[in-house]
């Protein structure tokens, strides 16, 4: 299994040899640093916890320290015979990855707000006749679909509320370009989130 970290940079595009250009994200991924081991005997499942970036030793909370000085953690869940072939203090970088690898990426999307029902759901809204006139991104009745007469909102309704900054998941992303010199991977497509978003790749 091959994984690692890394921070949106921003967005660019790369030509193919036959001059198509295709777009993409680039991301400083790596290095990371192994930083634990979970093992089914002591923690119930298998995984490979690893250190990403640097942070200020003021701005790391005790249990932290002994691990190092790092920004960011993550774990990994790996096979038992990965796990073995890995042990603390090791280093993984992008060059576990090759160009033309397909990987899973997912990271924090923006957050937008408190949105309307329209902008969030992509409601329709009402129309401006029939006597309406101001109910374009209006979410309109919010009892249909619950039993007739109930006098309550049903679990679950689409209505206006907090957008954005979700954990998204984006799979099957190529590998346009590996720069192991600049510690940069060149993923084809867009990702979710700002500039310097923690992204976490899996392939």
């Amino acid at each position: 299994m091959k994984f690692t970290l890394g921070t949106k940079v921003s967005m660019t595009q790369v030509f193919d040899s036959e001059g198509v250009a295709y777009p993409a994200t680039v991301l400083s991924a790596g290095p990371l640093t192994v930083t634990a081991l979970r093992t089914i005997a002591k923690d119930g499942y298998t995984a490979v916890q690893v250190g990403f970036g640097e942070q200020k030793e003021s701005r790391v909370n005790k249990a932290q320290k002994k691990h190092g000085l790092f920004r960011h953690f993550a774990e990994f869940r790996v096979a038992d015979d990965v796990l073995a072939t890995f042990k603390v203090g090791d280093k993984v970088d992008i060059s576990v990855f090759k160009e033309g690898d397909f990987v899973t990426a997912s990271s924090i999307s923006k957050g937008k707000g408190f949105q309307g029902a329209v902008k969030r759901y992509h409601f329709k809204g009402g129309s401006r006749t029939h006597g309406q006139k101001h109910s374009e991104r209006e979410v309109g009745s919010i009892n249909g679909g619950g039993r007739v007469g109930s006098g309550r909102v049903a679990k679950g309704k689409r209505m206006p509320g907090r957008m954005g900054g979700d954990m998204v998941t984006v799979k099957n992303l190529k590998i346009l370009q590996v720069r192991p010199e600049s510690n940069e991977l060149v993923l084809h497509g867009s990702l979710p989130g700002p500039k310097g978003v923690l992204v976490s790749i899996q392939g």
